[in-house]
């Protein structure tokens, strides 16, 4: 049967940059004599990503802000996905290598007076075949002597995903989310704070990705698939033609945190655990820890370690089964080929090193490298990754 051109639709998940734009930490400056002065503060980094399913992002991203005396402030960021891959999933669609780029921006305003804070941001992204917009409102108050802060969120997002070449009007897959959180913050000595939290996600729509075609096969034969079977294999076992994916239109999930930092002498260690489920039947866990060392005094270093575990969705197949009935074949209600919906396990361990060259001024590099195991996929069981990020931040007036 034809298939649709086969090009990328929302792989953000792969672009670990624009999950860390903003993450970079801002060396602080003293305070300006001018009680009246704006202070400005920025950032820029670019990071890399390839891994062993040949998909590479190239992600240059900048970022500014500006403050006031009186607690308002103002801030924007860019950055620029660039993802070129030749992926297994691609090939087995019989489609070549794509390229394809990615515009996000952001802008943000707030107020926070050291007791009560607001903050509002927007967030646009935009890609041949994809549309995304967010916005968010955040509320915070610290109490206790400020022992204590409290912060409640939500945010908006909707999505808009298409294939290239095709207009919206003809053919889209939109869906919504609407996110609420919480999180307390609190200081437990001089030298240690805890901050527990708490998400939940609510999302409606077509979830699906437009360009995820899946094989069937029979009763007998669907057993006789193996993990990580291989395009050759797969295409000598399934019937004839393929089935578009087709996710539920619902979407609960909710996740709990937990952060804790604890600065010693001449280092500061940072844990956080992360526990998550879902309407689809996922649970899983994160656990994150990173060291930072002082190992001069404008010169620290780091180990960071990442361990990531989940099960799969209820409706999780390796092989889909179909059956023929009137002269069709009868399929799942629900189906998925994306991995990331199955059992996995991921194992992360990176270095990082950070110089500040300048008083106001930063620079930053970090290397991790991911091993992931799927254990009940088709085409692929395991799969390597590196990523870096180098950074530059510094403040002015």
């Amino acid at each position: 049967m034809a298939l649709p051109n086969p090009a990328p639709a929302r792989l953000r998940r792969l672009s670990y940059a624009a999950l860390l734009i903003g993450a970079t930490v801002n060396a602080q400056a003293p305070p300006s004599p001018d009680p009246s002065a704006v202070r400005w503060d920025g950032s820029a980094e670019v990071s890399g990503y390839h891994d062993s399913d040949h998909v590479t992002v190239f992600t240059p991203a900048a970022r500014a802000r500006a403050r006031t005396p009186s607690g308002w402030s103002a801030s924007g960021g860019y950055l620029i996905d660039i993802v070129s891959a030749a992926s297994v999933d691609i090939v087995s669609t019989a489609s070549p290598r794509w390229t394809e780029v990615r515009h996000a921006a952001n802008l943000g305003a707030g107020y926070d007076d050291g007791v009560t804070g607001l903050a509002a941001t927007g967030v646009a992204s935009m890609e041949p075949d994809y549309v995304s917009w967010s916005a968010g409102l955040q509320l915070s108050r610290a109490f206790a002597d400020k022992h204590a802060r409290l912060s409640l969120g939500y945010g908006y997002q909707r999505n808009i995903a298409g294939r290239t070449g095709t207009p919206f009007a003809v053919y889209a897959l939109r869906s919504d989310r609407h996110t609420v959180d919480a999180r307390l913050e609190l200081v437990l000595g001089p030298a240690t704070t805890l901050t527990p939290g708490l998400d939940v996600m609510f999302e409606s729509g077509r979830q699906e990705k437009p360009y995820r075609w899946l094989p069937v096969f029979d009763d007998e034969t669907a057993d006789r698939v193996p993990p990580g079977a291989s395009i050759e294999l797969v295409d000598r076992l399934r019937l004839p033609g393929r089935m578009a994916e087709r996710l539920p239109d619902r979407r609960r999930r909710v996740a709990a945190s937990a952060r804790l930092a604890h600065r010693f002498r001449r280092s500061t260690l940072v844990l956080w655990e992360r526990a998550y489920a879902d309407g689809w039947g996922m649970l899983a866990n994160t656990t994150d820890a990173r060291w930072v060392f002082d190992v001069a005094p404008r010169l620290s270093v780091w180990p960071a370690l990442r361990l990531h575990n989940q099960s799969a969705v209820t409706f999780w197949r390796r092989a889909y089964v179909g059956r023929f009935q009137d002269g069709r074949v009868d399929v799942p209600s629900f189906r998925t080929g994306d991995r990331e919906h199955g059992r996995l396990w991921t194992a992360t361990l990176g270095a990082g090193v950070a110089v500040e060259p300048a008083r106001d001024s930063r620079l930053s590099l970090q290397l991790d490298g991911a091993y992931t195991e799927f254990p009940d996929t088709l085409y692929i069981d395991h799969r390597w990754a590196t990523f870096v990020v180098a950074g530059f931040s510094t403040r002015f007036r």
